[in-house]
This record gives structure tokens, C-alpha cells and sequence, in this order.
């Protein structure tokens, strides 16, 4: 919940800014009040701490900083594959991050992309393909090691990660009805998630949802500051001077929304940051609200150590095994 000085401090905010445009104390009143009063009646109080902390500090690590695999870490093993989850565990991994997609005949799946071009043989939106066509690709065809692999549904991948013990971030991009209501039949299936997975969104709605179908799940907000008006890399998204202005300004009030609101509204438990925007200080910020820090891409020795010995906080890696480029 938001600490009792900030929570004031925030509504007077709104009080002045109203009150200035409106020249209208009543107005003011009615509209600080109805916010409060919202922020009351609809956010969802975080999960306790107690399994959060067996979800973030798995096994009692208390000093020992948990790593986990991004996409199961595709670098060491064709993405979001069984294949890459038994690698994952075999390297060291506290945890994997996996990405939830939909085939056309509403079956969960593992896929980060929209379409299956970029990791497999085949072609097209996963969305327009049906379970068994997404079966018959050959989901390490365009990976480095090029060794065999298919596309796992969600249900195959969570028996998996169980199996090995592993912590499951579970990625979701799209569909909030469709993921909340998919991910609370897993967790109906196997209770052993409560303690041992987060789902994990940039979008808020998603989250949202996920707690209004299940409010025992933990939960977190993925966030990387400018990720509206800038691409990964730091190159303007627009050529346009002025659309490009308007997704600045979007993105500061995205990022305060972060920091100040969503995360109370949604009662996280953990926000994934990109590495670029965390130090010390802001990890101190977090655990002053009850909400743990993640870190990514962490890929290399230099930036892992950085994790380990300084900030002492999770990270997300796309290699246990060596220094490589981040897969965005």
C-alpha cells in the first residue's frame, strides 16, 4: 500500500491542480474525494509477504541473489522450450521466464513474438494457427545450436518447471480475459504455483485481470521507462517531431502512473525494470513500499556481479553461461 505521507501528498497534489483549473474548492473536494474513494473500494491488496518472498526468495535465500532464465534463457537453448527449461535447471537457474501466447483454437502456448517467423520453420500469426499445425514446427530452426525443440503448451512447460523446482515468471503481453482466465485453471491444477510462479505484464490491465480472477496470485509490472516514445536500442519510434512529443509526454505520465499508482492499484508484489534504470537508491525506494525489484537483461559478468554484490537482487538473464547480447 502507498506509505501514509505519499498517499497525502498525492491527493493534495490532485486537490491543487484541480482546484487551479477549476477555480472551484468544491469541485476540488468532490473530485479528490471520488478518487480517494475509488482507489479504496477497487485496488487489490498485495499477496502476503510471507509467499511473496517464497515466490522471489526461493529456498530461503535471504543472501544468495535468485537468477532467472529470460524465455528460459534463449541464448543457451531454442527460446521457450522444454529443451531450454531442462537447460535452464541443468546451468543453475533459480528460475525461468516464459511467454504466454494463443493458438487460433484458444490452446496456451509458449511464444514471445506475435508470429512464429523469427524462432521457427514456420510462418504467421500464432494467433491464426491452430494447436496442431504450431506442433509440427520445429521451434529450434532458426536457433544458433539448431538442436530440436517444439512449441510447448503452458500446461507441458509448468509440469516441466515443477519437475525441476524451478521459479516461473510467467510473461504475459495481450489477451488479459484470456490469459487470467487460462492462467487460474493452472493454478486450480496445480496449487504448487501459488508458491513457486508470478505473472508478470507491461500492461496493467493484465495484471488487474489476473487479480480480479485470482487475488492469491503473485503478482508484478514490467516496466521500461521510455518504452512508448523509444525503441529498445534508444531510437525515436516516430520521425514525426510531434508525434514524438505527445509519446514523450505519454511516457512520463506512464512512468509517475508506475511509481504511484499501478502498483498500489494492483497490489504487486514485485516491478521488472529495465537494468538501465535501477541503482541502489531505487531498489531502496521499492522496499520501502513492500515490493521487490527484478532486473533485465543482465548479460554480463560485469552487470551479474553488479546484482550480486551490490544490489543483491534478482535479475533476468538470457545466458548462465556466457556474456551476449540481450534479447529484447
Amino acid at each position: 500500500m502507498l506509505q501514509v505521507g505519499d498517499e497525502w501528498m498525492y491527493f493534495a497534489v490532485v486537490f491543487l491542480l484541480t482546484l487551479s483549473g477549476t477555480r472551484s474548492a468544491t469541485g476540488a473536494s468532490v473530485l479528490t474525494a471520488s478518487l480517494y474513494v475509488f482507489l479504496v473500494m477497487f485496488r487489490f491488496p498485495p499477496v502476503p509477504l510471507e509467499q511473496a518472498s517464497r515466490v522471489l526468495r526461493p529456498n530461503g535465500l535471504s543472501s544468495d541473489v535468485p537468477v532467472v532464465a529470460h524465455r528460459a534463457a534463449g541464448h543457451d537453448a531454442p527460446e521457450n522450450t522444454l529443451a531450454a527449461i531442462r537447460e535452464a535447471s541443468r546451468n543453475g537457474a533459480t528460475g525461468v521466464e516464459l511467454d504466454l501466447s494463443f493458438t487460433a483454437d484458444g490452446v496456451a502456448v509458449l511464444l514471445h513474438d506475435d508470429t512464429v517467423d523469427r524462432t521457427t520453420n514456420g510462418s504467421g500469426p500464432i494467433s491464426g494457427l491452430r494447436l496442431a499445425h504450431v506442433k509440427s514446427l520445429d521451434a529450434a530452426a532458426r536457433h544458433r545450436l539448431r538442436y530440436g525443440g517444439k512449441i510447448p503448451t503452458l500446461q507441458e512447460a509448468l509440469q516441466e518447471c515443477i519437475k525441476h523446482s524451478l521459479t516461473i515468471f510467467l510473461n504475459v503481453k495481450c489477451y488479459p480475459d484470456k490469459a487470467a482466465a487460462a492462467l487460474s485453471e493452472m493454478y486450480r491444477r496445480h496449487p504448487v504455483l501459488y508458491n513457486s510462479s508470478i505473472v508478470c505484464s507491461f500492461e496493467p490491465k493484465v495484471i488487474y485481470k489476473m487479480r480480479q480472477a485470482d487475488p492469491h496470485v503473485v503478482t508484478g509490472l514490467t516496466h521500461r521507462p521510455w518504452s512508448l516514445s523509444r525503441h529498445s536500442d534508444g531510437t525515436p519510434r516516430t520521425p514525426s517531431s510531434w508525434a514524438q512529443f505527445w509519446s514523450e509526454l505519454l511516457d512520463v505520465l506512464l512512468d509517475w502512473a508506475h511509481h504511484h499508482l499501478l502498483w498500489d492499484l494492483c497490489g504487486v508484489s514485485a516491478v521488472l525494470v529495465h537494468k538501465d534504470f535501477i541503482s541502489l537508491d531505487y531498489v531502496q525506494y521499492w522496499a520501502g513500499r513492500g515490493v521487490e525489484v527484478v532486473g533485465w537483461p543482465v548479460n554480463t559478468a560485469v552487470e551479474k556481479h553488479y546484482y550480486q554484490d551490490l544490489l543483491k537482487i534478482s535479475y533476468v538473464t538470457d545466458s548462465l553461461l556466457e556474456d551476449c547480447d540481450p534479447q529484447y
